[in-house]
């Protein structure tokens, strides 16, 4: 049986500034809403939607992540980042970080809680909001709300930086001089590309072109 644990129907947990945006595929939540039981999903509910806390036209940047993390305690909402108190950092998040140094310089954050770059006008988007802890799958209606996502903040002239295979998946929105394509930061890849391409500067100098204020990436 499904278990309700939240009086809001998942629509009206997406915040409110995003709605007229997403209209299109606000029906795909109520379809999710029908067919989740999320008292068995990551992120906890109220989490689901965290990366859109904020103005739609605040966002500069957008960062697609594949699932969440297939972990309670990890998922936070945010694609690749995990809560301040997890000791361990995913490996994933390990390698951006390893990147992030060696492409901007400065100093590796204390943890691995990316709300920091959130706070900048990044968006850190999973093409799956939501994954199902029992067997690890996620509903595949994910896929037409997030490509929502990415068309409208295309449209708004938004940088995407796309790793991996199913984060490509919504790199076609963007024009060429405003996507930035490239292997998955994973163990599994890293080396095949990852390392040394330079996603991060590459994102300042197109801002920096834009007359518009760059990310701090790492701590100066």
């Amino acid at each position: 049986m499904k278990v309700i644990v939240s009086s809001l129907v998942l629509r009206d947990l997406l915040d409110p500034r995003w709605h007229k945006l997403l209209a299109p595929s606000l029906n795909l939540l109520d379809e999710l809403e029908g067919v989740c039981d999320f008292a068995k999903s990551a992120p906890t509910r109220e989490n689901i939607f965290r990366a859109f806390n904020c103005e739609p036209a605040s966002v500069k940047v957008l960062i697609v992540g594949q699932d969440p993390y297939p972990n309670s305690d990890h998922a936070m909402g945010l694609s690749f980042s995990v809560p301040a108190n997890v000791k361990k950092i995913p490996p994933s998040l390990r390698n951006i970080f390893t990147e992030m140094l060696s492409d901007v310089g400065g100093s590796a954050p204390s943890n691995g809680n990316l709300a920091y770059l959130a706070d900048q006008g990044v968006m850190l988007l999973n093409r799956c909001l939501t994954i199902n802890l029992p067997d690890k799958k996620v509903d595949g209606r994910w896929h037409g709300f997030t490509d929502q996502v990415a068309r409208v903040l295309a449209e708004q002239g938004v940088i995407g930086i796309f790793w991996g295979s199913h984060a490509q998946e919504l790199a076609h929105y963007f024009p060429k001089d405003k996507r930035i394509i490239g292997v998955h930061p994973s163990p599994l890849s890293a080396y095949r590309g990852f390392f040394g391409s330079k996603p991060f500067s590459s994102v300042n100098r197109i801002l920096k072109s834009e007359n518009r204020s760059i990310i701090e990436w790492t701590k100066q």
